[in-house]
């Protein structure tokens, strides 16, 4: 159904969508959900994913090597792109499940003051609940049914546009053996460390990748309608994931399976092809770089930067030298009767991850105790349900292997964690308490409470007081297959 739409439209569009009159650039803005680092293959990291999409837009233009985002939890790294802020800023916005706040500014929303067509399909803004302002006027631009090509159609003619392509792949849930049967070679699929090398766990990640690539193949159809209608050449297009993929260990946590996604830039107007930057970006940036390509102010508020003198020749040096990331409640798993989530900060340069747990009583991804647990039935709830978290809880005992795997996952932490990049890149080995590492660790602590400090986080800036765990929750939990089954009689 999509091609047909997509083929339908080439020709009205070819006589009603000349170049734009102006000179500022369009921007095609494409986000998948769950899409995490480094699950495209002009990374090269795994022969199994294919992204000719994703590949083409970095081969044309900039491929970063290392993105990030402010959490590793779909609304507030939501939150975190449309306002350029990092999500402890934002309130209430900083948790899944929650809400906006209407004294904020959104950069879509700033595009169409400034005389641009904007507009969304699909996952954009959240989830939760958009109230006040954001209720009759979406944060991302109107939802448009009909996708890239109705949004097009309807363009006044000669604005230039900002659209939001967003995508529910690859969330789960998936249809499964869906990777295998579409050819995948399970053996050839590389597996972060933290896992055991199972087939169960690598058809859950072949079953990943399906999605991953269908996703690919919608931002293909996006970028074949631009070059039909014209107008390739001074469109900005974005494509990167809010966070990492769902699996234990990953989305929901700081480290890079977790907080670290794909992203590609192109624009050829400006932009030259064949970049590969390694200097740090934050998603924050993505907002500031669009206002800035149109020529905007950048808002006093925006915690981001643009990336715009990055790509058009200051290369690394223009970028960020570390990033900054943290996570408040992402589902409230904890035991009765706390609701709250595990708040954490993290801060990322080349040579260490350095990782502050503030409450290390309470479980890193929600109880395993889903009996006792605040919400009825959640079970292990910041990690997805899925094939490769069933495995690794049931076979927890079955050797040392497993048992370490599901430490990892979803044991409970220290209060700081540090990771030698060198020599431990996949960040499975904490030496916070080595005394050879005293004074990184030291150096990397006092560091991070300056940054969040002067970038108004409510844990470490005085002025400003907010209680995360106190946001209402408007979502459900992952529960455990048990939960709110009824006894047979005589049970």
């Amino acid at each position: 159904m999509m091609k047909s739409i997509f083929t339908s439209a080439f020709a009205f569009l070819l006589t009603s969508l000349s170049a734009s009159a102006e000179d500022r650039p369009n921007i095609l803005f494409c986000i998948a959900d769950d899409w995490g680092w480094p699950h495209a293959s002009a990374y090269e990291n795994d022969e199994v994913v294919q992204t000719p999409s994703f590949d083409r837009i970095a081969k044309e233009g900039v491929l970063f090597h290392h993105a990030y985002i402010s959490s590793p939890s779909c609304t507030p790294s939501r939150n975190a792109i449309l306002t350029g802020q990092y999500h402890w800023r934002l309130g209430p916005g900083g948790n899944l499940w929650s809400t906006l706040r209407q004294d904020l500014e959104v950069y879509p929303h700033l595009l169409r003051d400034a005389g641009y067509h904007i507009g969304s399909w699909r996952k954009s803004w959240g989830p939760g609940k958009l109230d006040g302002k954001w209720a009759k006027d979406h944060p991302a631009g109107k939802t448009v049914k009909g996708g890239f090509v109705e949004f097009l159609k309807n363009r006044p003619e000669g604005k230039p546009f900002c659209f939001w392509l967003g995508a529910s792949d690859p969330h789960r849930g998936y249809k499964l053996n869906s990777g295998r049967e579409s050819g995948m070679d399970l053996s050839k699929i590389k597996l972060f460390a933290h896992y055991p090398d199972h087939e169960t766990i690598r058809g859950d990640v072949a079953d990943y990748y399906f999605e991953v690539q269908r996703f690919d193949s919608d931002v293909g159809k996006a970028l074949e309608l631009l070059e039909q209608t014209g107008e390739a050449e001074n469109t900005i297009v974005v494509i990167t994931g809010d966070h990492g993929m769902p699996f234990p260990r990953c989305k929901a946590n700081l480290y890079d399976c977790g907080a670290r996604v794909p992203l590609a830039m192109r624009w050829p107007a400006k932009v030259k092809g064949g970049q590969v930057l390694n200097g740090f970006v934050s998603t924050t940036d993505l907002a500031p770089t669009f206002l800035a390509a149109a020529g905007l102010k950048i808002p006093s508020e925006m915690t981001g930067q643009s990336l715009i003198p990055a790509v058009t020749g200051g290369g690394d040096d223009a970028l960020r030298p570390f990033v900054l990331t943290g996570k408040e409640r992402h589902v409230p798993g904890q035991e009765a009767p706390n609701m709250g989530g595990y708040p954490c900060r993290a801060i990322r340069d080349h040579d260490f991850l350095y990782i502050r747990n503030y409450d290390v009583d309470r479980w890193p991804s929600g109880t395993p105790n889903w009996q006792k647990a605040a919400v009825s039935g959640a079970w292990l709830a910041d990690c997805d349900n899925g094939p490769a978290k069933t495995y690794i809880v049931e076979n927890k005992d079955q050797d040392e292997e497993h048992r370490r795997a599901w430490e990892l996952c979803f044991g409970k932490r220290a209060a700081e964690e540090l990771f030698d990049l060198k020599s431990d890149p996949e960040q499975i080995y904490n030496i916070a308490a080595d005394p050879e590492y005293a004074d990184e660790l030291k150096r990397l602590s006092e560091k991070l409470t300056a940054e969040l400090a002067a970038a108004g986080d409510p844990r470490h800036d005085d002025s400003v007081t907010f209680d995360f765990d106190a946001v209402p929750y408007l979502g459900g939990a992952p529960k455990h297959p048990k939960a709110g089954r009824k006894k047979k009689a005589g049970k």
